[in-house]
């Protein structure tokens, strides 16, 4: 009896700590205005859109050179491609957005996130802001935005360029990867880091992205963590699934004709670079670059030598006849 109620009061005392915790793990949302000072800048605009949506976006470069329109991936945003706008913005007009749940994009919490309406939402902003032929860009997440484009709205885009991108069939998910993603892919885990503290999370899930942990400075941890407590950010982001989409197959990415650059890095740990090569080999004339020892982020991981690939692709669309197809493994 004397045992069973130490047993009890040991158990009750573990319950009043574990609630303790808990409750300080809690991180309630935070107020776009507190967002907008830190992570807004001179050159953020932003575009109402039908269903509440308020898009965050730079419109930056050289306004009278050929368009480029990049989308970032999954928990990231649109600074992401910074270290490309500070190296090509002065040949090319470069317009970088916010999907929704994302970044300083304003988007209700019952907002369905889906690649297909991603794809939507990016072409209707390049036709407002009337860019004409532009070349997509898609890192990630932001790759399958890019191809689920392409293949959209094909009349529209005149380039495609895939850097570490999602959509081959891989089967199931990275066993090596971070462990953000697999609590990700839990419901249950989903649910749990609804309001709680993923600082610990985020920062490891960005070394194994970035490899070089010096690039994963404080500052850029601040940042992921900040803005997805963005108000109904993490309700979007956490019923969301983008690693594989339904129905895809390699017949998908054959149906692609337009000209075509694979960028990706053979230290990527979330997405392997087998993904890259396959995704290159499925899509006709399609180019492939590797990079050694970089992982998930090139644009921000190698900025001079991946800004000069894309440099090069860019010149390669102007020079090719009108209707060819560039590139070639």
């Amino acid at each position: 009896m004397r045992w069973g109620r130490v047993v009890l009061g040991v158990a009750a005392g573990i319950g009043v700590v574990a609630a303790v915790g808990w409750a300080a793990l809690q991180r309630p949302d935070l107020p776009w205005s507190v967002l907008d000072a830190k992570y807004a800048n001179a050159a953020s605009r932003f575009m109402d859109l039908p269903g509440g949506l308020r898009i965050h976006y730079r419109d930056q470069g050289n306004p009278k050179g050929p368009a480029i329109v990049m989308v970032h991936g999954f928990a990231a945003s649109l600074h992401a491609w910074e270290p490309w706008v500070a190296r090509l913005g002065g040949d090319y007009r470069i317009v970088t957005l916010d999907l929704p749940g994302y970044g300083l994009t304003r988007a209700p919490a019952t907002y369905q996130a889906s690649l297909p309406g991603y794809a939507d939402l990016v072409d209707q902003v390049a036709q407002n802001l009337k860019l004409g032929p532009y070349v997509i860009v898609g890192n990630s997440m932001g790759g399958g935005v890019a191809w689920e484009l392409t293949l959209r709205h094909p009349d529209h885009v005149r380039g495609l360029v895939l850097v570490d991108s999602v959509g081959w069939p891989m089967g199931r998910p990275n066993a090596n990867g971070p462990l953000i993603f697999k609590i990700l892919a839990n419901p249950i885990g989903r649910k749990l880091l609804r309001n709680v503290d993923t600082r610990p999370l985020v920062q490891s899930g960005l070394r194994a992205a970035y490899v070089d942990p010096a690039l994963v400075t404080p500052a850029l941890v601040d940042r992921y963590v900040d803005l997805s407590r963005a108000p109904g950010h993490r309700d979007i982001i956490l019923k969301s699934r983008y690693s594989e989409a339904p129905g895809v197959t390699a017949d998908t990415f054959k149906a692609i004709h337009t000209p075509t650059l694979v960028m990706h890095g053979e230290a990527d740990a979330l997405i392997p670079v087998a993904a890259g090569r396959a995704l290159a080999g499925a899509i006709p004339g399609a180019k492939l670059i590797t990079y050694p020892g970089v992982g998930h982020v090139p644009m921000e991981q190698t900025p001079d030598r991946s800004a000069a690939d894309l440099r090069a692709f860019m010149r390669s669309l102007d020079a090719a006849p009108v209707g060819a197809v560039s590139g070639g493994q």
